[in-house]
């Protein structure tokens, strides 16, 4: 029978990657910085994140992650997923929890990005580690949660029109709901409410702003048909 071994010489590295959405320009967007951690890792992309150190957790090395590569110090995020595979990391045996972040559009183009880039989910190629993998976790997550819980707050203004969060749920969902369908589900929810303004500065004729009922992401109940 193999000796165990000692605890003390277990090594296993853990990181927090986060995959940071945002919706614009009609598309869901990630955003990327640079990887280049030669032999392995040559002149890539990939999520942001790092090591984290061993007197933080997991939303500690998040944030500080966040603020000194991006410039974010401010995000709503959530635990996704941790990735274990042997091989993630071709340098040393590293196990990741991942972190699924949100940004409004406004929000995305004040990142600091150091070299980082926003990229639509659909043109995204290769990138460095199994940051493909976990990107393709939270864009499946991020759908589904869609469905029963208010996530979608986060990737929106304070205020927005019908239209506007139509939109980002045709999008994320890659589908197309009927415009009556939709709007009669959502007002039934009772997760967001009128408030009294209107749409300014439009060509056309301005659409009531809608804004969230209370302040934290929290259950719905499951929209099955919009």
């Amino acid at each position: 029978m193999p000796k165990e071994i000692p605890i003390e010489y277990r090594t296993v590295v853990v990181a927090v990657d986060v995959v940071v959405f945002s919706v614009f320009d009609g598309a869901l967007h990630v955003l990327l910085i640079p990887v280049n951690r030669p032999p392995h890792y040559v002149a890539m992309r990939g999520l942001p994140g790092g090591i984290m150190e061993k007197k933080e957790t997991s939303d500690e090395a998040v944030l500080r992650h966040l603020s000194g590569k991006i410039g974010l110090s401010s995000i709503y995020f959530e635990q996704l997923y941790t990735f274990t595979s042997l091989g993630r990391d071709k340098r040393n045996r590293v196990a990741s929890i991942a972190h699924l972040g949100l940004v409004t559009a406004t929000e995305a183009k004040r990142v600091e990005r150091e070299g980082g880039v926003w990229v639509p989910v659909h043109e995204v190629d290769k990138l460095a580690f199994d940051h493909n993998e976990i990107l393709d976790t939270a864009v499946v997550r991020l759908a589904g949660k869609l469905l029963y819980t208010n996530i979608v707050r986060h990737l929106l203004p304070k205020k927005f029109t019908l239209t506007e969060l139509q939109k980002v749920y045709e999008i994320i969902r890659n589908e197309t709901f009927d415009k009556r369908n939709f709007r009669k589900k959502i007002l039934s929810m009772n997760i967001i409410h009128d408030t009294g303004e209107m749409q300014t500065g439009v060509a056309n004729r301005p659409a009531s702003l809608y804004s969230f009922t209370g302040t934290k992401v929290t259950e719905i109940p499951l929209i099955s048909v919009i």
